[in-house]
């Protein structure tokens, strides 16, 4: 990592603490109470569950079919809905103009606060400002780091994606590695992007992108082996996801490649692999917070008219490495699906 980004990171460290600080200790106050019932409420919070009236939350992913990484999103979702008395609305679909539409009905629907990812910002524009006019909070998570302002989002919960690539690369780095490629298995996908864009801004070798139908698992493996046959000078692929990663392993045998794997998120399936050994590491961005702080979020928004992050930086949630040093600490959480 660079010293800018460095420097910017340490800039926002601060902000997650007191984001995990603000939801401990307001977990039962509401600014409609005083007095002894203030205390009341604040007692049944801290045993588990919020007594405010309930809310209704929407949440609008870009999750594609069969993408199991954003089951533990929808976990730590489900986790501070049930905390906080929240009905959750949950709906997905890739396709961001379909995303949009799903966006519209819950504002037809009149819920009371709105938490979506932005992987292709543009198209969720114009939809993100209708949901201002009808005053319905909305909160941004997972995809969108850099654009979450711009839209005049509240909030946002995430990895910054271009400093995990920067981060990634210097890891590559640091392991010797001299050509590497860089799977992406959705285009125009904004983060996926800029994880692949800072993997090749510190790697100090060569990085080519791959891109691969992320829809079409054995399309995605014969598009890997193809590329690893043809080239034996890759000694590592840098997959986005979990499923990904796990097919490169298999690509990577049926080429007779020695290229190495490295990935960006985390499952039960890929947290054995790195205990195996047959991938390296890889970047999480813990998935279950994001889910978890964007709903808690606009709770505490509704109830006590907080601002996580005071509406001007993001609170991140990653990145972090795991690899075989430290993955049976977090390999019990990754068989529940909660990491």
């Amino acid at each position: 990592m660079d010293s800018s980004s460095f420097s910017r990171s340490s800039r926002i460290a601060p902000v997650v603490a007191m984001a995990a600080a603000v939801a401990l200790t307001l977990a039962g106050c509401s600014s409609s109470s005083g007095g002894k019932k203030s205390e009341e409420s604040a007692d049944a919070a801290s045993a588990g569950k919020a007594s405010t009236p309930q809310m209704t939350v929407a949440l609008v992913t870009h999750q594609s079919p069969g993408d199991t990484f954003w089951d533990i999103v929808r976990k730590g979702a489900e986790a501070a809905a049930a905390k906080d008395n929240v009905k959750l609305v949950y709906s997905a679909d890739p396709n961001a103009g379909n995303q949009a539409n799903l966006i519209q009905n819950a504002i037809d629907q009149k819920v009371d606060g709105i938490a979506v990812t932005l992987a292709k910002p543009d198209a969720l524009k114009d939809v993100i400002a209708k949901a201002k006019t009808a005053k319905i909070p909305v909160v941004g998570l997972n995809s969108g780091v850099s654009e979450w302002k711009n839209l005049g989002l509240m909030e946002f919960f995430g990895q910054d994606e271009t400093v995990a690539g920067e981060a990634l690369g210097n890891r590559l780095n640091s392991e010797g590695a001299k050509k590497a490629v860089c799977v992406i298995q959705e285009q125009g996908n904004i983060g996926l992007t800029q994880r692949c864009a800072g993997v090749k801004k510190t790697f100090s070798g060569t990085t080519e992108t791959l891109y691969v139908n992320g829809t079409d698992m054995p399309s995605v493996k014969s598009t890997i082996t193809a590329k690893l046959s043809q080239d034996k000078a890759i000694d590592y692929v840098v997959a986005l996801g979990a499923p990904y990663a796990l097919t490169a392993v298999q690509s990577a045998s049926d080429a007779g490649s020695k290229a190495k794997i490295a990935t960006f998120d985390l499952n039960k399936d890929l947290t054995t692999a790195i205990d195996k050994g047959t991938i390296e590491f890889a970047v999480d961005q813990q998935p279950y917070l994001q889910g978890y702080l964007a709903i808690d979020s606009l709770w505490l928004y509704k109830n006590n008219g907080n601002y996580m992050g005071g509406g001007e930086q993001p609170v991140l949630t990653g990145p972090a490495f795991v690899d075989k040093t430290n993955v049976d600490a977090v390999a019990s959480f990754a068989a529940k699906g909660t990491r």
